[in-house]
This record gives C-alpha cells, sequence and structure tokens, in this order.
C-alpha cells in the first residue's frame, strides 16, 4: 500500500491519507510493528512513527513493546487498534433489535439481543437503543469513547442520502433511520452519546455490510471478489465485491439476490409459483417442516430431522442460484451465513459439488464455498465499518 504524494495533493491532505492508511491496517491486519507499517505503506521510517504518534495522542492506536524472544535487528514496537473506541452497532429485525459496542478491529465488547412483540417501528427501534445506551453508560461503555451509530438494516438504502428506501419485511418506507438515531441520542437535551459522537449515524444494507466484515475479519479475509448471502427471518439479502469493493450499484441496491428468479429444475420443488429466490428457500418454511422455531436449534435439526425432503429441495434451488451468481460473477468465493450456512453445512461437501456441477468448468475450478465466520457478530462489525471509514477519512477530526 504505497502513499505517495499525488500530483496536486496538499502536504496536509497526503498526511491525513498516511494517517487513514495506517489507522486501517492496524484495525483491519491487526497488531503491526513499526517496521511493517513502513513496508506495508512504502513510507519510510521517521515518517510512520510520525504518524503512529499522532494516532497514539488522538486516543485511536496504543503503542506496545516488541515480542522479547525476537532477537534479530531493531526491535520495533508494535501497534494496535484500541477497542475502548467504540461505534455503536445496530441491526433492527422483524422480532429483534441487536445492539452492539465494536471496538476499532472489529472487536464486539458488548451486545444485548431486545425482543419485540410485534414488527418493530422506527420509533420503537430508537427507543430501544436509547434505553440500552443509557444502561451501558456507566457499564458496558464506561471509560469509552463513542465515534458514531451505525445500522444494518434489511432492506434497500440509498447510498446517496443514507434513507431507508424500502424495508418491505419491515414495513419501513422512506426512513432517515440515521436522523432519527442522532436527533434522539446524540443531541439535546439527554445526550445520550455524549459530544465525543462526533462522526454522527450512518445506515446500510445488512448483507451488504455483512459482506464487508467477513471480507475484513471473517470467512474471506484476503478475497477481493466474493459474493455473500445471508438468510434470516427477513428474507435473503446478499453483497457483493469486486476488486476490493463493495458493489452497491447505481443506488446502492445491488446484492438483493433473495429477489432473483431461482432456477427450478423440477416444478415439483417450486412452492410458490412466480415467486422469487427467499420465497422458495425460505427459514420459515424450513422450520415449519423441521418442527422448529429457534435458529440455534437449526443444524441439530438437519442433521436428525426425520424429513430431509424441503431441505433437500431448498439445497437443490439454493446450488442453482449459486452457480448462475459464480457463473456471472467469477467469484474466489460465496460465502453463506444464517440459516443458508445451516443449509450447506448438513452436507457441505456435497452441497458445493452441486454448485460446482452447475457451473462452467474454469470458474468453477477457482471456487470456494464457506459458512460465514463471524455468527452474529458479522453485520454489527459490518455496520462499525461505516463510522471507520469516515474516522478514516480524517482521524484527527
Amino acid at each position: 500500500m504505497g502513499c505517495a504524494m499525488a500530483g496536486g495533493a496538499s502536504v496536509e491532505g497526503v498526511r491525513t491519507a498516511n494517517l487513514g492508511a495506517i489507522l486501517r491496517l492496524v484495525c483491519h491486519e491487526g497488531p503491526l510493528s513499526r517496521a511493517e507499517l513502513t513496508q506495508r505503506t512504502g513510507l519510510n521510517r521517521s515518517t510512520v512513527g510520525a504518524l503512529v504518534q499522532a494516532l497514539a495522542d488522538r486516543g485511536l492506536v496504543a503503542e506496545r513493546e516488541p515480542d522479547p524472544t525476537n532477537r534479530v535487528g531493531r526491535p520495533s514496537p508494535i501497534v494496535a487498534a484500541r477497542d475502548d473506541v467504540v461505534t455503536i452497532a445496530i441491526n433492527p429485525e422483524i422480532d429483534a433489535l441487536e445492539i452492539g459496542a465494536v471496538g476499532l478491529g472489529g472487536v464486539v465488547r458488548a451486545r444485548e439481543r431486545i425482543a419485540f412483540d410485534a414488527v418493530p417501528t422506527p420509533d420503537d427501534v430508537v427507543a430501544a437503543l436509547a434505553r440500552a445506551v443509557d444502561a451501558w453508560r456507566s457499564g458496558a461503555l464506561g471509560g469509552c469513547r463513542v465515534l458514531g451509530i451505525a445500522a444494518a438494516v434489511p432492506g434497500l438504502v440509498r447510498a446517496s442520502d443514507g434513507v431507508v428506501a424500502h424495508a418491505p419485511h419491515l414495513g419501513w418506507r422512506e426512513v432517515d433511520l440515521a436522523g432519527l438515531l442522532m436527533a434522539r441520542l446524540g443531541g439535546g437535551a439527554e445526550d445520550l452519546l455524549g459530544d465525543a459522537a462526533s462522526f454522527g449515524a450512518a445506515a446500510g444494507n445488512d448483507a451488504s455490510l455483512g459482506a464487508v466484515a467477513e471480507r475484513l475479519y471473517g470467512a474471506a479475509r484476503g478475497h477481493d471478489d466474493l459474493v455473500y448471502l445471508n438468510g434470516g427471518a427477513s428474507g435473503i439479502g446478499g453483497g457483493l465485491i469486486i476488486a476490493g469493493r463493495s458493489v452497491g450499484g447505481a443506488g446502492g441496491f445491488a446484492g438483493e439476490w433473495g429477489q432473483t428468479r431461482p432456477a427450478v429444475a423440477d416444478e415439483n420443488d417450486r412452492r410458490s409459483p412466480g415467486g422469487v429466490l427467499e420465497d422458495e428457500v425460505n427459514r420459515r418454511r424450513l422450520f415449519e417442516a423441521l418442527g422448529i422455531d429457534d435458529d440455534d436449534a437449526l443444524a441439530a435439526a438437519l442433521a436428525a430431522g426425520p424429513d430431509a425432503a424441503e431441505p433437500d429441495r431448498q439445497r437443490r434451488i439454493l446450488a442453482a442460484g449459486l452457480a448462475n451468481a459464480a457463473n456471472a460473477l467469477n467469484p474466489s468465493m460465496i460465502v453463506l451465513g444464517g440459516f443458508l450456512a445451516a443449509l450447506r453445512g448438513a452436507d457441505a461437501g456435497g452441497f458445493d459439488s452441486d454448485v460446482r456441477a452447475l457451473m462452467l468448468a474454469a470458474p468453477a475450478a477457482q471456487l470456494e464455498v464457506r459458512a460465514a465466520a463471524l455468527e452474529g457478530d458479522r453485520l454489527l462489525i459490518g455496520a462499525a465499518e461505516l463510522i471507520l471509514e469516515r474516522l478514516a477519512a480524517d482521524p484527527l477530526r
């Protein structure tokens, strides 16, 4: 990652970019020595030292002594992201609100699940979060600096303004969730987040953020071309990363794999005439067939369930949908989260072979399929990246 000055760029602008590059490295790669940062950035040693000191003075990184057992060459201090600098991340669903305090480097310091008896409104979500944050201030967040708030929403989030254009399962349309969050938590009489929340609030599509998290910290670490699908209570969403960049499309709505029309080779497999993928590969149908109502019981039920017809049907349709995506986009990896990972996990080898059998031979030979590695934290970690990017754009703000 070279950080040389571009033509016409100001000295201060280049310094800010270099600060952001170092911050991203220690957040995404983990603790690194100054020597490693010098090698990775292409900057000289004294410049790296000055930049690290500036980040440490701002309370964003901490330095520690090098491994005393490493006696080769001059020892270099280790630079690590601070995990007491946090983003409050949320994931509203049709039956609950997941809340997490995510430190720099993707560490979830605290989390809470708040169940709802009915599909929550935006005001329900904001009120529940406010109560949780108020309790956390003297507990889980004691002594922490809060950067901002980020939401991973199961719906279409417009890239231009961060507004939730449509979250069909939540019944939300044109909701400025970020604005509501800051109005309730970040200002006014209560000011629950305090003045430290200087990077505001942001919202993004949950599955697209899950893809980012899995690439940076999870199953797809090191892969620049990735298709991600997540299955949950609100259906199937997805994310797409090409050449290391999250692909949002013209409006920020790309990756809605659940709304594609599935290839169903046997009409006896179809349950919803004219339906989309999330109608056919469906968590509710799976629960009903297996006689369960709990995600935690799904893997065991798939392994021991007396009736495998419905899981097998869903696996066939999902495999065909993944093969279509892989033939079109040639990713090096497909990552499955939520109930989709459990569907695959019942016979991972057989499922992966089914996907490759439906593909062209050349892209099939390059493809890996994996289950998401970050489990229930992935959407919260992905949401926190929205605020980390704002921080990295101006670390000394």
